[in-house]
């Protein structure tokens, strides 16, 4: 029997496939909803301005702000996580109003 029991923790294990580090098929779906939004946000550009380099840099700035945000860096967190963890934190915060009272007067 081995005297000396210490425990193995594995770091860097990922649990799902990734196509690049920190951007998995979760990251993907995200990023397409992402990219639609910014491409009809690009299309309404145009609509209304009717200048194509306008709506080309949406298009492109949309695809890649929205990659930015969901890959995920060497804490398991994106962009997106996080934000839904302060939203979720500042739900779940209560608010305690002081009231000054007189303390040691003698009712």
């Amino acid at each position: 029997m081995n005297e000396n029991n210490t425990l193995y923790i594995p770091m860097g294990v990922k649990t799902e496939n990734e196509f690049f580090p920190g951007f998995g098929r979760k990251e993907l779906l995200q990023t397409f909803v992402g990219s639609a939004a910014g491409i009809i946000l690009s299309l309404l550009v145009w609509s209304v301005t009717g200048s194509v380099p306008y709506a080309m840099i949406g298009v492109l700035a949309g695809i890649a702000g929205s990659v930015m945000m969901t890959r995920k860096d060497m804490n398991n967190m994106s962009v997106v996580i996080q934000v839904v963890n302060m939203l979720r934190f500042s739900k779940s915060q209560k608010y305690y109003p002081y009231v000054y009272l007189k303390e040691w007067e003698v009712y």
